[in-house]
């Protein structure tokens, strides 16, 4: 048997949206955008999807637009932060 000591790296995900919520100590809500085909009728539609983001500073607001990566989990939750 071989040693296969070679580590595989994980390509992280990064997602692009707007801040919904900042209501949360160190947590903002951001709600993130996609078109998918509609797979019978072909027709484009908008899905909507919330991710909870750690934000160290507490500096983003309701309606900026940001950019997180995905991490480590943070919490029960949280499994994203501001980049």
């Amino acid at each position: 048997m071989e040693n296969n000591t070679e580590k595989t790296i994980k390509i992280k995900k990064i997602l692009k949206g707007k801040v919904v919520s900042a209501a949360m100590k160190k947590t903002i809500v951001v709600a993130v955008e996609r078109y998918v085909k509609h797979p019978r009728y072909g027709k484009y539609m908008r899905i909507t999807k919330r991710y909870k983001a750690h934000d160290e500073k507490n500096e983003r607001k309701v309606g900026d637009k940001v950019a997180i990566e995905e991490c480590r989990p943070l919490s029960r939750d949280k499994k994203f932060r501001v980049i």
